[in-house]
Order: C-alpha cells, then structure tokens, then sequence
C-alpha cells in the first residue's frame, strides 16, 4: 500500500478514535440538550488552548485527570476543529545523541524518591549532595526545560545513575540527562503524574491521577507493568511511592473533597488506603484502608519505612463524612508483612470537611460544622537524636509533631510554627538534619503568610525563625510570600521555595539568606517549549552530584502557573 495511502487511513482511525474518545468521556453531559455544559457547536467557537486549560486546570480538571496528556490535546483539538503547534510530549527537539545503558546507582550521587530515601528525611549528605554551604551562593542556572501542555510544574525530579527521572501535570514522564537535560527516552501515562520516581531493580515505579502505578525499564522507559491500584472513579496517586525489598508501597488519595462541593454529586465512597505491590510484577500484595464507616482519610503523602521495628507509617487527612473516625489527621503504623494497622496517634479529632463549604450552605454533602481541614500533607520522617527514635511531622494546622516510634505514636514535642488553615500551616514537606528540625509555612490566607522555622530536634524549642522575605513577583493574583512546598537540606543550607517564586537558601545556623533566584520569568528551553517560572509550591529541590534541581509553576491554589524544570550548579 503507497505511504500516502497509508498515512490517510491512519489518520482516519485517529479521527474515530477521537470522537469515540469524546462520546465516552465528554458526550454523556455535553451531548445531553437539557444539560447546562454547552454543546459541542457551541464550544467549537473557543479557542483549541482555552478547552485544554479547561481540561488542565480549569473547571473540567477531575474529567481531565483521567485522561492522557495526548488524549487531552487530541480532544481539544476535536472539539474545536483547530490543531495546537508542537506535540504534547515536548520532545521532538532537545533529544540526546546517543543512549547508554545506566550501571548501577548506588555507584552514583542520587536522590532518590521524595525523600532522598526510605526513611523521608529530605536531607542529602555531603557526599550525595556534592554541594557545600560556602557554594550555595555560587549556585547558576544550567538549563532549563519545559513541560507542554501544563501550567504546573508538581513532580520532584529524582536522580540516579547521571539521570533526572521526572513526571509532568499532562502525564509525560521524563528520563533527562542531569548535565545537559537532553531527552533519553519519554513515556506517556495514562494521567497527569505528581509523583517523585523511586528507581531500583532496573526500574522507573511512580503512581498518576488515575489510580495507576507503573514500572518503566529504567533505559528505555519501556513499560514492566501497569497496575490499577484503587477502581474508585476518584481515586489518584499524589504521595510518592517508596520501593523496598522487592515492594513498592502506594498511598491513595481522591479528587472526592473537591467534588463533593457539587449538590449533585453523591457524597461520599473513597477511602484512603496504602497497598503494597509485589516490585517486579505489580501483583497487590495487601491492600489496607484507613477508615471504615465513613469516608475519606486519603493519604497524601510518600510512606516511611522502619526497617527496625518491621513498620511502614502513613500520614492521613481528613474525613468527607461523618462520623468521624481515629484515623483521620493521624499518624497509623502498619505492618510491612501484612498491613495490620498496628497503632493510631491522631492530631486533630472530628475534622470532616469537604471544599466549598459555608455556614448555611444548602449543598447536602455539607457536613454541620465544616473543617478545619487539617490534613497531614507532610511524609512523616524517621530520624534519631541522642539515641532516640522519632517520627517528625508538619500539619497544616501550623503545628509540628514528634512521635515515639517506640510508645505507640506517643507525642514527645509539638512546636507551633504558622496559624493554620485550609492551605495553612505545614503544607507539603518538613525536614531534618542531624540536630533540627524544620518546618516551613504556608498560612496563605492568613495576614502573614511564610516564614522558615528550625526547631532543635531533642526538645522542640525554637532554634530561629526567620520571616518571609520581601515578595519576588509583582503585586497581584497569587502573588504572596506562602513557602507551602517541601524543604530540603543539605549541611549547613536549607532550601525553600515560595509562592512568589523564589528560591532561597538559608543557613542551618541562623537562618541567613544565603542565596535567591527569581523564577518568575520566561526561560529558553533544551527541547524548545516556551516555559515560565511561577509559584514554587508542593515538592521541594532535588540535589545531588554538585547540582540542584526545582520545578517552578504552580497554577493552583492561590498560586501562579509555571511549566519548568530548573537545573542548577556551581560555577
């Protein structure tokens, strides 16, 4: 058959596919005469870019989440009759010239999964790091690269073996190379993927917004296996998964808090829950909720292991409906073997909150008395002082926890840092070092949003506290100084990222500004996607072999929206 021929049926089969594609996930309202969504005519008179942000992050961000960063633009595309320049996976420029087989990481500097390791400390070591206090302030840009089709930049790079493992709001994972950012190999999932990679055993393991966990060949990005971890229509993955010992463990949360705010939606089914799947193929081992008799109790965060004590540990939000249970707002222990919940600490009692709630609101999955929506966002984090085990945590009640790993969850100090509130408090990610602990602030809707705190890990006493800076973005819409994404330390540097779309670096001894960069600009791009700085928000810097690297671009939340990736070094 003549090419031409060939490219013509192939473009056919697109075409149906496309409108199947729209009958299935769009025409069941849009089609519909007495519904308010309008109709396909009347949607084709917007513009291809106004349907994909609709998609992205507008009003239709739920139905877009189930959806492919290529289903996406090809349903924009179909509904208004209009192609969009470039392709959605950002790669057709910007691709490495040769490809070579990685050896083994542990050879290399790495940070690996949200943590830098099992135990989610966000610390790198000197030698991991390969970057000093006395660089910080010697810290350039290298290169910077774009992600099509997004106006968030929510995933952590990972980096192991010379390479920078990273997923994209349109669901397009990336292996980069941490030198130059050219492009290995690209992967497109089946949702938009927030989570940081955990790389072992030859493979690439990250969860997306549709429930799903994957396991990609670490040097070709070849697909190991799929795994649907959760069927509720709702379900998504956004806490990291942690790979140990042949398991991969999966936190589960849901878009059900946000959709709930609709009187027409049937609140509420989803449950939180944290399985175990068998590393090489995926099978569900165990498969543990965190609530019964109600609903939510979504873990948002990556799980820690405690090989000591043979335990994994969770952080759990909120409860959708009532009654409320003791595992919502909680810290809960979990047998690795079998994921028996072993132990419950909670924070915050009779927290059933769903989004867009007021008093007298007349929408019946209001709960009596709404909030306050005190979820743990943060990872809990195993650490040691003077011989002593602890479990340290922000809550996005401003309030910092360390737990007795040894007594049950038992509160040994608790440190208020921020106000709290919906999007308050510690939001994304605390960290330690070897003596302190430290929590950043978001408090976004409060008069005084930001700060950094360092707290001395033994007592909880407040070590220093510096203020937010003044802003780095113009006045306006999300321009504030909230640091809600998760820190990162190095010795003797402590990096936090703001929603004004700042950078900085802060000296673990006092709390001095070491260093700042100002994101919020246009950047050239490796692979020539237009992309801009915005908010820097939910992960935090990966760093390791003597570079650093951030996504700015938050379009979410208070925040303002951004699509890079930043790559830093010293020179």
């Amino acid at each position: 058959m003549p090419i031409f021929v060939l490219l013509l049926v192939s473009a056919a089969a697109h075409a149906q596919d496309t409108a199947g594609l729209y009958l299935q996930r769009c025409g069941i309202c849009h089609n519909e005469s007495n519904s308010r969504a309008p109709s396909l005519e009347t949607m084709r008179g917007r513009s291809t870019e106004a349907i994909l942000t609709a998609l992205v992050s507008g009003p239709m961000r739920v139905q877009g989440a189930k959806l492919s960063g290529v289903e996406r633009r090809a349903l924009a595309e179909h509904i208004t009759g209009k192609k969009l320049s470039g392709d959605a996976t950002g790669s057709a420029t910007g691709r490495c010239a040769t490809h070579p087989a990685m050896d083994d990481i542990a050879k290399h500097p790495q940070w690996n999964g949200w943590g830098a390791g099992i135990t989610n400390t966000r610390f790198a070591t000197a030698q991991q790091a390969g970057l000093t206090a006395a660089g910080v302030p010697k810290l350039k840009l290298r290169w910077a690269f774009g992600f099509p089709d997004a106006t968030l930049a929510w995933a952590q790079p990972s980096l192991a073996g010379g390479r920078v493992f990273v997923g994209s709001h349109n669901g397009t994972v990336y292996s980069l190379d941490a030198k130059t950012g050219c492009i290995h190999w690209v992967f497109s999932a089946k949702g938009g993927v927030r989570t940081a990679m955990s790389i072992g055993n030859g493979a690439v393991y990250f969860g997306d917004t549709t429930a799903n966990a994957y396991a990609l060949d670490v040097n070709t990005g070849r697909t190991l296996w799929i795994r649907q971890v959760d069927e509720h229509p709702l379900a998504r993955i956004t806490g990291s998964p942690v790979l140990h010992e042949g398991r991969l463990y999966v936190p589960l949360s849901s878009y059900e808090e946000a959709q709930a705010a609709s009187p027409e939606y049937a609140c509420c089914t989803f449950r939180g829950s944290l399985a175990a799947l068998d590393a090489k193929t995926g099978a569900v081992r165990w498969k543990t909720y965190m609530i019964a008799g109600s609903s939510g109790a979504a873990i948002w965060s990556a799980p820690t292991v405690d090989t000591k004590r043979k335990l994994i540990y969770v952080a759990t939000g909120n409860t959708y409906t009532n009654p409320p249970q003791p595992t919502s707002d909680a810290l809960v222990a979990l047998a690795m073997d079998t994921g028996k919940i072993q132990w419950t600490k909670q924070a915050t009692p009779n927290d059933t909150f769903v989004i867009g709630c007021r008093p007298g609101s007349t929408n019946p999955n209001c709960p009596a008395t709404n909030g306050p929506d005190y979820d743990f966002g943060n990872a809990p984090i195993l650490t040691s002082i003077n011989k002593r085990d602890l479990i340290v945590i922000g809550q996005k009640s401003g309030v910092g926890f360390a737990f007795d790993p040894d007594k049950s969850g038992e509160i040994v100090w608790q440190y208020r840092a921020g106000e709290g509130g919906a999007l308050g408090g510690m939001e994304w990610g605390s960290a330690v070092d070897a003596q302190h602990a430290y929590f950043p602030v978001s408090d976004i809707s409060r008069p005084k949003p930001g700060g950094l705190h360092a707290v001395d890990l033994a007592t909880g006493k407040r070590v220093w506290m510096t203020p937010a800076p003044p802003l780095a973005c113009n006045a306006g819409r999300g321009c504030n100084a909230a640091q809600s994404a998760a820190v990162t330390v190095i010795p003797g540097a402590v990096f936090s990222g703001s929603n004004d779309g700042a950078l900085r670096a802060y000296s673990t001894k006092d709390g001095a500004i070491l260093w700042e960069y100002n994101t919020n600009r246009e950047f050239p791009t490796v692979n020539g996607v237009p992309a801009t700085g915005g908010s820097l928000n939910g992960p935090g810097p990966a760093i390791a072999g003597g570079m650093l690297f951030a996504n700015a671009g938050y379009g979410g939340f208070g925040g303002r929206p951004g699509n890079v990736l930043l790559a830093f070094a010293v020179e």
